[in-house]
């Protein structure tokens, strides 16, 4: 084997389900999650008042449109604005109540020459962030991004989601689309599909007419149920508010092993540890304790999600030691 190839790190299918998976982290439930998002739509459409409301409700951990909102700390780069701009339209959004977690900065450096070492210290100085919003893309690319290409806009969101993954946040990357329409919208987005390709999501606002208060915003993701909203504009606040939604949701089916750990787990019995046959006897299951571990390794992300149930395994000599316990609070 010559000297500069290094062997596939690979996993079998029973490794696999022997191991349990962090859920990504949420910010707006049913519509944003750690990762790399683009946004998308036209110029002057109001991509940055809906920014601003993103960052507010999330800084301020209020719900948006029914959604709950995780509170957490904001980073927002508005880099086509500044700080007057900035005041003046967070006034007339929302008053004098202010977010002392909603950062703002409207100047960095390039990607490739700084951007993420500029964000992670700042995520360093303030660990409570849990969403970073590059107002926009083309601003902090690097000079010869005019070029596109499919590897270069693929690379560009490869750095950015590789960064948001490691620092587990929720990454939003505003972008403009073409002039030119299509049938699926979302090739609309400006330069090459590598952009979306590489992204966990996107998000694309638009218009039937420039002129009207109303919006569509269309949101696919790799991990959540595409949905079509439909916004008007406040005239007043020039805030996004919510019309109606379309989801094409796909719940998941109902898992009876869930049900009952949930019937198991609650405020009087908060905390269980023991062996899978254990777990399997006191739940009256009929299950092999093998497929019970696979289910509940599998199924971890869900357990916590849906019913607020943290769960996690260990291995020791003789057997494999699970644990369940009831969160008094839910996790983001």
């Amino acid at each position: 084997m010559d000297n500069y190839l290094t062997p596939l790190e690979t996993v079998n299918m029973s490794e696999l389900f022997d191991k349990a998976y962090l859920p990504k982290p949420t910010i707006i439930e049913g519509m944003l999650y750690a990762g790399t998002y683009l946004f998308a739509g036209a110029p002057k459409l109001g991509k940055s008042y809906f920014m601003l409301q993103l960052a507010y409700h999330v800084s301020m951990g209020k719900d948006l449109w029914g959604c709950k909102v995780n509170p957490g700390a904001v980073l927002y780069l508005a880099l086509e604005d500044d700080f007057r701009r900035l005041q003046d339209r967070l006034y007339r959004m929302f008053g004098t109540e202010s977010a002392a977690n909603l950062f703002m900065a409207t100047s960095s450096n390039q990607l490739g020459y700084g951007l993420l070492e500029q964000i992670q210290v700042f995520l360093n100085d303030h660990p409570a962030v849990s969403l970073v919003i590059v107002d926009t893309l083309q601003m902090v690319r690097q000079e010869d991004s005019d070029k596109y290409s499919y590897s270069k806009d693929y690379d560009v969101i490869k750095a950015m989601k590789e960064f948001s993954d490691a620092n587990r946040i929720c990454l939003m990357l505003v972008h403009h689309t073409r002039k030119q329409q299509a049938d699926d919208k979302f090739e609309m987005i400006s330069g090459t599909n590598g952009l979306m390709g590489a992204a966990d999501a996107a998000f694309l606002m638009h218009k039937e007419k420039r002129s009207s208060a109303s919006a569509v915003l269309d949101i696919s993701g790799r991990d959540q149920p595409d949905q079509r909203i439909y916004l008007t504009r406040n005239l007043e606040t020039l805030a996004w508010e919510l019309d109606r939604v379309e989801a094409n949701c796909y719940a998941p089916k109902p898992e009876p092993v869930l049900e009952a750990i949930s019937e198991f787990i609650t405020s009087k019995h908060q905390d269980w540890s023991g062996t899978a046959t254990e777990l399997i006897e006191e739940l009256k299951l009929d299950i092999k304790p093998n497929a019970l571990s696979a289910k509940l390794n599998i199924n971890a992300s869900r357990l916590l999600k849906e019913y607020n149930i943290y769960y996690a395994s260990s291995r020791t000599n003789s057997s494999r030691k699970i644990e369940l316990h009831l969160m008094t609070e839910i996790l983001g």
